[in-house]
């Protein structure tokens, strides 16, 4: 069909490719691609490793500049802890001298862990003859404003509720038999 001048094709005719020249893909065209895309992901992982090292050198920078400034200070806080730390340990060890120790010195024993002190209150005494009484105490000493520690709370506990019992071992002696002694009583 022709109207003024111009011939109109049926649209099925458009759709033909007759008319024009196959190209088909060969083996080399799909090596362009693959390499086309490989050089892609390198470049872009280049681009993002690149990225990446900035935003380091960056933090890197942040922090060594924070810790050149901070230095002094963190020193001398881990000095102040250090010095209030041995203080606390000494104060400890030194308590049965001072006049907040109610007890005898002579009859407090250190252990330090995980309680400070066992003071076997009249030990001396009976020692020496006078007593015939001693009493078993568990001290704890405490500076400022210290707080026990959950074993410590624990420890307490059973002290309290009487779950402390006495239990003497006897080790195996081969050269002089396996016999256990019998008990003794405290005396007079």
């Amino acid at each position: 069909m022709i109207v003024y001048g111009i011939q109109f094709h049926s649209p099925h005719h458009c759709f033909k490719n007759s008319d024009r020249p196959k190209n088909p893909v060969t083996p080399l065209d799909y090596a362009i691609i693959i390499a086309a895309f490989i050089t892609g992901l390198m470049a872009s992982y280049v681009w993002f490793r690149t990225k990446v090292c900035v935003i380091e050198g960056r933090v890197q920078n942040d922090f060594d500049r924070w810790k050149n400034e901070h230095t002094k200070e963190i020193r001398k806080d881990s000095v102040n802890r250090s010095r209030s730390t041995l203080k606390g340990r000494i104060s400890e060890q030194m308590a049965p001298l001072l006049a907040e120790f109610p007890y005898s010195p002579a009859d407090a024993r250190f252990i330090g862990n995980p309680i400070d002190f066992v003071v076997f209150e009249g030990y001396t005494e009976a020692k020496d003859g006078d007593g015939s009484e001693i009493t078993v105490v568990l001290v704890e000493v405490k500076k400022g404003k210290g707080r026990l520690t959950r074993e410590e709370l624990l420890i307490k506990k059973a002290v309290e509720e009487g779950r402390v019992t006495w239990k003497t071992i006897f080790l195996r002696d081969e050269a002089n038999g396996n016999g256990e002694p019998e008990e003794e009583s405290p005396g007079p």
